[in-house]
């Protein structure tokens, strides 16, 4: 599958799977350890997931899922913005090794900004990459200021990558924050990219994935990854869902559909504040 660079010159996959909602429900974790098994058999090679999601059962459910196979996997997690300090990450990145059930996490996320400083969160970050903990750090939900203020740390430049909320629909990424990480190499990854029922029951784009033989959803991943340093994580807890998705690897949309799907889903046309979900 496509790959991204990360700043160190890395190259990481660049379509992973998402496991927001998921280990919520006892009942549904067979299903869903099932389906990230499934992923990783269909070529998928980066899981996300965070301490947030479904209090640590994501986490759990990826472990399971990756067990004996943890080398063909990319882990991506995330800790509160209140365990963002010295101590607070250090305990926080054990517990979800613990929960994953491996001696590492290949990309540790603040999930958003709060109220710990920036500089403390980047010393913590730094301690763990220095004691093995972790491999890479990055951010969530920052736009291009917050951005600036991080890359003004002296080990800021580190950062990763930064999560955002990207999709059809929400497009706002555009206005500066996708230039501004493209010219670090600092890749975007797209998180809900789907964009929900209203996206994927559009009618330019139903019409679009039919040309393809696709399913509308597998559209709207490949519109995402046609960027450079763009990453995508859909969640997929059905089988069935996963072999939708992955074909987008496979898409390549012309210029008559990219311009459809900017008809039926414009871009930005003035700056607004980073949206999230």
């Amino acid at each position: 599958m496509g790959e991204v660079k990360l700043p160190t010159g890395e190259a990481v996959p660049a379509f992973g799977i998402g496991t927001w909602h998921m280990g919520e429900r006892a009942g549904a974790r067979g299903q869903e350890v099932a389906a990230l098994r499934h992923a990783l058999d269909s070529g998928v090679g980066l899981i996300d997931t965070a301490e947030m999601y479904g209090s640590g059962g994501a986490e759990e459910i990826v472990g399971e899922a990756v067990a004996g196979r943890r080398d063909q996997v990319f882990i991506v997690s995330k800790l509160y913005p209140y365990n963002a300090s010295a101590a607070g990450a250090r305990e926080a990145c054990e517990r979800s090794l613990g929960r994953l059930k491996c001696d590492h996490i290949d990309l540790y996320l603040l999930h958003w900004r709060g109220t710990i400083p920036l500089a403390e969160t980047v010393e913590a970050f730094e301690e763990l990459a220095r004691a093995g903990k972790i491999r890479h750090w990055g951010v969530s939900n920052f736009d291009t200021d917050d951005m600036d203020e991080l890359l003004e740390i002296g080990a800021g430049s580190a950062c990763a990558a930064n999560q955002v909320l990207y999709h059809l629909a929400e497009r706002g990424p555009e206005w500066r924050l996708l230039s501004y990480c493209q010219e670090r190499t600092i890749p975007i990854m797209a998180y809900t990219p789907l964009g929900g029922r209203s996206v994927l029951a559009n009618a330019e784009l139903a019409r679009i994935a039919q040309k393809h033989d696709v399913a509308p959803a597998a559209i709207a991943l490949a519109w995402l990854l046609r960027s450079d340093g763009v990453m995508v994580i859909p969640k997929a807890a059905q089988l069935a869902h996963v072999d939708e998705i992955v074909k987008a690897e496979d898409i390549t949309l012309d210029a008559d559909d990219l311009r459809a799907l900017d008809e039926a889903f414009p871009p930005p046309r003035g700056s607004r504040p980073l949206a999230s979900a």
